[in-house]
């Protein structure tokens, strides 16, 4: 994920990213996708600004390369913020987990009550 300066105009984003994502590509790691938000609200100031241009990118790459990246976004001016994670191999879905057949017996039986032992 990376945040810009929101005085960065939307339609240069995705042309100035693609400039660091060749650092990737360079080393033969690919971009699977590159999803620009737009303008947000910031949930705290960063560099005295309240807004950014979010943009996420999901890429392949060895380790030497996103650490190349990650580098270079941070020395860039127009880049407020960068965070790179890694991806789960199967990611099937972002929804609440259901609750196991246990969990689901106990909220249906009362929960824990106790006996009166004496």
């Amino acid at each position: 994920m990376v945040i810009l300066d929101p005085e960065t105009e939307e339609r240069t984003v995705a042309p100035s990213l693609e400039a660091f994502l060749e650092v990737i590509r360079k080393d033969g790691g690919s971009i699977e996708n590159l999803d620009i938000w737009g303008k947000r609200r910031l949930a705290y100031e960063i560099k005295k600004k309240t807004e950014g241009i979010y943009a996420v990118v999901n890429f392949t790459a060895s380790a030497a390369a996103t650490a190349e990246l990650d580098r270079q976004l941070r020395l860039s001016e127009a880049v407020m913020r960068t965070k790179v994670m890694r991806q789960e191999q199967s990611v099937v879905s972002l929804g609440a987990p259901e609750a196991s057949p246990v969990a689901q017996r106990v909220s249906l039986s009362g929960g824990n009550k106790r006996r009166k032992s004496e």
